[in-house]
């Protein structure tokens, strides 16, 4: 297993609660898949860099993890069909 990091955006218009549902939800996909959580970082609404769909703040969520090579593909499918994410980067 490699270790990553996987930083997510998410939209600004989400309450707190709904945002850490979210982040919940995608930890565990990753420990429902065998990954190994090793630190997790919630750094609140931030601004952005630029505009990303007409909004310049988002929810920033920082998660190290290690896991199996494929798995990062099924988290990324999980980014893109979630509608709560504005951004990510693994």
């Amino acid at each position: 297993m490699q270790q990553y990091e996987t930083v997510i955006v998410l939209t600004p218009l989400l309450s707190v609660e709904v945002a850490k549902e979210a982040i919940a939800k995608f930890t565990k996909i990753l420990t429902d898949n065998g990954a190994e959580i090793v630190q997790e970082d919630n750094w609140g609404l931030r601004k952005l860099a630029y505009p990303v769909q007409k909004k310049t703040t988002g929810y920033y969520h920082l998660t190290e993890y290690k896991a199996p090579g494929e798995l990062i593909n099924k988290l990324e499918t999980e980014f893109r069909r979630d509608e709560r994410v504005l951004r990510f980067l693994t």
